[in-house]
C-alpha cells in the first residue's frame, strides 16, 4: 500500500460521511461489552459463579445446548445436503422455512412450538397418548425449543460449504467404485468439515443462549428447564450483581466460539483449496488454458492463430503411417458371460486380464454409436462445445444431457449407476481429494471395492512409483504441483483396474519432457489394459501416439472416426485440419474445384462429383508468398495483407487475411521473409497450385 501512495504520489482518503457513521456503529456494538466488563464484580465473580443455583443452571445449559446440537446434526446435516445438492420444486420456500427461526422472535417461536408439540397442540396429544412423552415444562421442550432456533447456523454453514464443494469430487469417487454411502462419509464430509465445524459451533453457542424460545414453550423450573439464561433474567430482579457475573460468562463463552472460528464462517472448501493449492504449487502447476505458454510450439493451442485455418506448426509429430499396436479382433476376445442381472464386481486381481469390448449407444445432445474391441484406445477430439466431456460424462451415468444405452464385456451397465459400472474417470483438474495423500488417494478405488488395506496401499505405491511420484506418496495435493497431481490422479484411475477407462485431457497439466515419459508410461500400460480408453485431447502428438482411432466431435455429432493416419491424411473437419497445422476452406465442389463458403473458387486438380460439401485442405508450406502478383503455373491466387508472423522452429508462419479468400496460413523461412521485407501490415500475394490442394468430402 506504501508503495502504491509513493507511486501515486498522493495518500487516498476515506469520506468522512462513511467513517463517521462506522465508528458510531462500532461503539454503539462495543459500549454494552464495556458495560458488562466495567459493572462486573471481581472481587465476587467466583462466588456467583459457583452458587449452587448457578452451577445447575449451567449443567443444564450445556446439557440442553449438547443435546440440542446432536439434534441438529442429525437433521441438519441432510437437509442441508438436500438443499446444496438436490434440485427440486419448493426449494426456495425449504430455505426460506430454515431462515425463518432467525428472523422469528424467539418468543413467538416458543408459541408456535407450544401450539404444535403442546398438550392442546397439534402432536402433543398423540405424543402423549401413545408414547407417554410430554414436551412443555421438561427438559427435553428446552432441547426442542434449542433446537428449533438453532439448527439453521448449521444448514446454512453447511449449505454453503456444500455449496463451494465442486461436485466433481464425488463423481470421481463413484467413478472409482464408492457407494453413494461411502462417498458420503470419506469425501464429502471431510472436504466440508470445515464448514461443519463452524456450523456446529455457532449452533451450539446458540443453543448454550437460547432463551424466548425456552421460556415461553418449556417453561422456567429449576433444575428441569432453567438454563443460564433464565438464570440471568431471574437473578437480575433478586441480584444484579451476580446476573452481571453470569452474564460476563456467557458473553466469554461467546466471544471464544467466534474467535476459534474467525474466517471459517464464510470460507468455502473450494476456497481454501485454490489457496493451499497456489502456496505449494510449483513451477508446473497450470491449467489446460495455459499449456501454451509451456508450448512456443503451439501443438496445444488449437485458437492460436484465429479463423486462419493454420494452425501451430506440428513439427514432431509421430509418423501418420506407423503401426500403431494391435487391437483384439472378434477371435481374441473372450467375452465374460453375461450375467442374467447386472452386478458390481470387484477390480480384477492384478497381473489378470480380462477382456471388455464396449458398445454404447448415444442419445441426447450427443448422437453417435460406439462399437470398440478390448485394448482400443480412442482419441476424442472437436473445438470447445463439440460434446467431449458430455459423451465422457454419458458413459459414466453423470448426466441428463445425453443418454448412453452402454454394455461393457457383454454386460448391460445401462441401469447401473456409476459407482457400479467399473468405468474409471480423470476429470481435467484430476480432481484429487485433498485431504487424503497422494497414497491414500491412489489406493482409494482399491479400497472402495473391498481390497485389504494393505494390498491396496501396496498396489497403489507401484502405480506411483510408475509414473514418477512414488517419493510423493505421503504429501497431500495441496504440496503438490500441478504435473504431480495429475499423474496421481492418473495413477488412482489405472490402480482401480478399470473395464473402461476415461481421460480428460490427462496431460494437458504437464511441461513437455514429464508429457513425453507420462505418455510412454500410459502407452505401455494400455497395451496390456483389457477395457476401451477414451482420451479427450487437444494435442495431436497424443492423439496419434496414444490412439489407435481418432473420433472427431462437432456439435455432439461424429464427423470422423477412422485410425489417426486416415484423420491426419485426410480430416473432415476444419478444427482438425487447423489442430494439424493446416489450413482448411470449407466448401461445395464444382466441376473444376471448390465453391467456397465465404464466397470465391479454388481450383483443384482432382475434383469430386458437383454439389458434394466438402473441404479443402492446403498445406502451409504449400502456399506461396509473392511481393506482386505471380505470373506462371498457379491456378489459385490472392492478393492479401500479413497480420502476424510467428516462429514455427526454423520456419516462419506468416497469417495473411484477404477479401477475396478464406484467410491463409504460409511457411516460410526467415530468409524469404527477410527478402520478402514481411511485417504486419505488408501488402502480399499468395498462390496456392492446383495440384497442392486435396478435397475430402464431410
Amino acid at each position: 500500500m506504501q508503495q502504491l501512495r509513493r507511486r501515486t504520489g498522493h495518500r487516498s482518503r476515506t469520506p468522512l460521511t462513511l467513517t463517521v457513521p462506522a465508528l458510531l456503529a462500532v461503539a454503539f456494538l462495543l459500549l454494552p461489552l464495556i458495560g458488562i466488563l466495567a459493572r462486573t464484580p471481581w472481587h465476587d465473580l467466583v462466588g456467583h459463579l459457583t452458587t449452587p443455583g448457578t452451577v445447575e443452571a449451567l449443567r443444564l445449559s450445556l446439557l440442553v445446548s449438547f443435546w440440542a446440537l446432536g439434534l441438529s446434526l442429525v437433521l441438519g446435516v441432510p437437509l442441508a445436503w438436500l438443499l446444496a445438492r438436490v434440485p427440486f420444486r419448493g426449494k426456495a420456500f425449504v430455505r426460506s422455512l430454515v431462515l425463518l427461526p432467525m428472523v422469528l422472535p424467539p418468543t413467538v417461536g416458543g408459541v408456535a412450538l407450544l401450539l404444535a408439540f403442546g398438550r392442546r397442540g397439534l402432536l402433543g396429544p398423540y405424543l402423549e397418548d401413545w408414547f407417554g412423552i410430554t414436551l412443555p415444562f421438561h427438559t427435553s421442550g428446552a432441547v426442542l425449543a434449542a433446537t428449533f432456533v438453532a439448527m439453521p447456523f448449521l444448514v446454512i454453514s453447511l449449505e454453503g460449504a456444500l455449496g463451494g464443494l465442486r461436485p466433481r469430487y464425488e463423481e470421481t469417487a463413484a467413478s472409482l467404485g464408492a457407494s453413494p454411502v461411502r462417498v458420503f462419509l470419506t469425501v464429502t464430509m471431510p472436504m466440508v468439515a470445515p464448514g461443519l465445524l463452524a456450523g456446529a459451533a455457532l449452533t451450539w453457542a446458540r443453543a448454550l443462549g437460547e432463551f424466548g424460545a425456552t421460556i415461553t414453550f418449556a417453561g422456567n423450573l429449576p433444575g428441569t428447564t432453567q438454563t443460564l439464561p433464565l438464570q440471568v433474567y431471574l437473578l437480575l430482579q433478586e441480584a444484579p450483581e451476580a446476573a452481571t457475573s453470569v452474564s460476563l460468562l456467557l458473553l466469554a463463552i461467546a466471544m471464544l466460539v467466534l474467535i476459534a472460528l474467525r474466517g471459517r464462517w464464510t470460507g468455502t472448501p473450494a476456497e481454501r483449496t485454490a489457496k493451499a493449492g497456489a502456496d505449494a504449487a510449483g513451477p508446473d502447476r497450470i491449467g489446460a488454458d495455459t499449456v501454451a505458454l509451456r508450448d512456443p510450439a503451439g501443438l496445444q493451442d488449437a485458437a492460436r492463430l484465429p479463423d486462419t485455418g493454420g494452425l501451430p506448426h506440428t513439427t514432431g509429430l509421430p509418423d501418420p503411417t506407423r503401426n500403431h499396436r494391435s487391437t483384439a479382433g472378434p477371435e481374441t476376445a473372450a467375452v465374460p458371460e453375461t450375467a442374467a442381472v447386472p452386478e458390481a464386481t470387484a477390480p480384477s486381481p492384478a497381473g489378470t486380464r480380462e477382456l471388455w469390448p464396449l458398445h454404447a449407444h448415444v442419445t441426447g445432445f450427443n448422437q453417435l454409436t460406439l462399437d470398440a474391441e478390448p485394448g482400443t484406445t480412442i482419441a476424442v477430439v472437436g473445438p470447445n462445445g463439440a460434446g467431449k466431456t458430455t459423451l465422457l460424462r454419458a458413459l459414466l451415468g453423470l448426466t441428463t444431457r445425453a443418454h448412453a444405452r452402454l454394455t461393457l464385456g457383454g454386460t448391460d451397465v445401462t441401469e447401473l449407476p456409476p459407482h457400479r459400472r467399473g468405468v474409471a474417470w480423470v476429470p481435467q483438474d484430476g480432481a484429487l481429494f485433498p485431504h487424503l495423500t497422494a497414497l491414500a488417494n491412489t489406493a482409494y478405488g482399491l479400497r472402495a471395492h473391498g481390497i485389504p488395506r494393505g494390498e491396496a496401499r501396496h498396489e497403489a505405491q507401484e502405480w506411483l512409483d510408475r509414473l514418477g511420484v512414488g517419493h510423493l506418496a505421503h504429501r497431500r495435493p495441496g504440496q503438490l504441483s500441478g504435473g504431480q497431481a495429475q499423474r496421481v490422479a492418473l495413477a488412482r484411475a489405472l490402480a482401480a483396474r478399470p473395464r473402461a477407462l476415461l481421460l480428460d485431457e490427462p496431460l494437458a497439466a504437464l511441461d513437455q519432457t514429464t508429457r513425453a515419459r507420462v505418455r510412454h508410461t500410459l502407452r505401455h500400460h494400455l497395451d496390456g489394459f483389457g477395457g476401451v480408453c477414451l482420451i479427450v485431447t487437444h494435442d495431436p502428438v497424443e492423439a496419434v501416439a496414444l490412439a489407435d482411432r481418432v473420433l472427431v466431435l462437432d456439435d455432439g455429432r461424429a464427423l470422423q472416426d477412422a485410425p489417426p493416419e486416415e484423420v491426419t491424411r485426410h480430416p473432415r473437419s476444419p478444427w482438425v485440419a487447423r489442430m494439424l497445422g493446416r489450413n482448411a476452406w470449407p466448401g461445395t465442389t464444382t466441376a473444376h474445384g471448390l465453391r467456397l463458403a465465404d464466397g470465391g473458387t479454388l481450383v483443384v486438380s482432382d475434383p469430386l462429383p458437383p454439389g458434394t460439401d466438402a473441404l479443402a485442405i492446403i498445406a502451409p508450406e504449400a502456399v506461396s508468398v509473392h511481393p506482386e502478383r505471380p505470373s506462371g503455373s498457379p491456378r489459385n491466387v490472392w492478393p492479401g495483407t500479413v497480420r502476424e508472423i510467428t516462429a514455427s522452429g526454423s520456419r516462419l508462419r506468416v497469417l495473411v487475411t484477404s477479401d477475396a479468400a478464406p484467410d491463409l496460413v504460409a511457411e516460410i523461412t526467415p530468409q524469404a521473409a527477410a527478402e520478402l521485407g514481411l511485417a504486419d501490415g505488408t501488402a502480399v500475394w499468395t498462390s496456392v497450385k492446383a495440384t497442392e490442394t486435396t478435397l475430402v468430402p464431410r
